[in-house]
C-alpha cells in the first residue's frame, strides 16, 4: 500500500493541510489516519471511499497511479469518487478529443481511469462542438444505423445521471458490456432502459450500479459515403420490420 500512502500524502501537501484536517474530513481519528498515510495499516473500504471523496479522486487512481508522475492540476475533476480526465488544449485553448481506436476498444475498461492510457491516445480538435469534455468511441455491429463498424461517435461527458433525457442517444460504458451506444428509452429507480435504433433488437435494462461512464452523443465521424435514397431507406425499414416480426413469431413458437 506504499503507493496509496504516498498518494494521499502528496495530495494532502498539495492542499497545504495537516493530517488532522484530512482526518476530520474523512471522519477518522488522527492517529488512525497517520497509520494509513505512513503505510503502517491497510485502509478498510470505508476509509478508501472517504478519502476518495475528500480529494475528489477515484479509489482506483489512489491505489494504482503514481501521482508524482501525473500533473494533477492539469486534470479535470468529474464529481465525487470519479476518475480524473486529462485535459489537453491547443494553442487557442480548445479541448482536444481523445479517439479510442477499434484495437483499444476491449482495453478501455482497464484503461479508462489511467491518465497515462488516455494521454497516449490519438487526439483531434473539433472547436465547433463547443464546451465540455468529449471523447470519440468506435461503434460496432448493426444495432444503431446509419452508424457502421467504421464509424466513431463523439460524446460529451455526462456528470450526473439526472442530465440524461429520453430519446437521446448515449455512449454507455458498463462493467458487463464495455462500450455500447444506445438510445435512452426510460429512467427507472435502479436502472435505465435503452433501445437500439435497429428495430429487430429489443430494449433492455442496464443497472445503474453497472454503469461506469455516460457520454451524450454530439457528433459522429464516418468513412462510408454510400448514397441512401428515399426508396432504399423505405425498403430497408420494411426489411427490418419483417425481420422483427419473424423474430417475434419464432419467440412465440419456442
Amino acid at each position: 500500500m506504499s503507493l496509496f500512502s504516498d498518494n494521499i500524502k502528496i495530495l494532502r501537501n498539495k492542499k497545504s493541510v495537516t493530517q488532522q484536517v484530512v482526518a476530520e474530513g474523512c471522519r477518522v481519528p488522527r492517529d488512525r489516519y497517520v497509520k494509513y498515510e505512513g503505510g503502517i495499516n491497510l485502509p478498510p473500504p470505508d476509509f478508501l471511499l472517504a478519502v476518495s471523496r475528500y480529494f475528489h479522486i477515484s479509489i482506483d487512481i489512489l491505489l494504482s497511479v503514481d501521482l508524482r508522475k501525473i500533473p494533477v492540476d492539469d486534470l479535470l475533476q468529474l464529481g465525487d469518487n470519479r476518475i480524473l480526465l486529462p485535459i489537453v488544449v491547443d494553442q487557442n485553448g480548445n479541448n482536444f478529443i481523445e479517439i479510442i481506436p477499434h484495437k483499444a476498444r476491449a482495453g478501455y475498461l482497464t484503461g479508462y481511469s489511467d491518465p497515462e492510457f488516455i494521454e497516449n491516445l490519438q487526439q483531434v480538435a473539433l472547436p465547433f462542438l463547443g464546451a465540455g469534455k468529449m471523447r470519440a468511441f468506435p461503434i460496432g455491429g448493426d444495432s444503431m444505423p446509419p452508424h457502421t463498424d467504421k464509424s466513431f461517435v463523439v460524446g460529451r461527458y455526462v456528470e450526473n445521471l439526472g442530465e440524461i433525457k429520453k430519446d437521446k442517444t448515449y455512449i454507455i460504458i458498463t462493467l458487463s458490456e464495455g462500450i455500447t451506444y444506445k438510445r435512452l428509452n426510460s429512467k427507472n429507480v435502479d436502472s435505465i432502459t435503452v433501445e437500439p435504433d435497429n428495430i429487430i433488437y429489443s430494449p433492455y435494462d442496464i443497472r445503474l450500479s453497472d454503469i461506469l461512464e455516460i457520454w451524450e452523443y454530439v457528433a459522429h465521424i464516418g468513412q462510408d459515403d454510400t448514397k441512401i435514397s428515399a426508396e432504399n431507406a423505405s425498403m430497408d425499414t420494411l426489411i427490418l420490420e419483417m425481420s422483427r416480426d419473424i423474430k417475434q413469431l419464432k419467440n412465440r413458437l419456442v
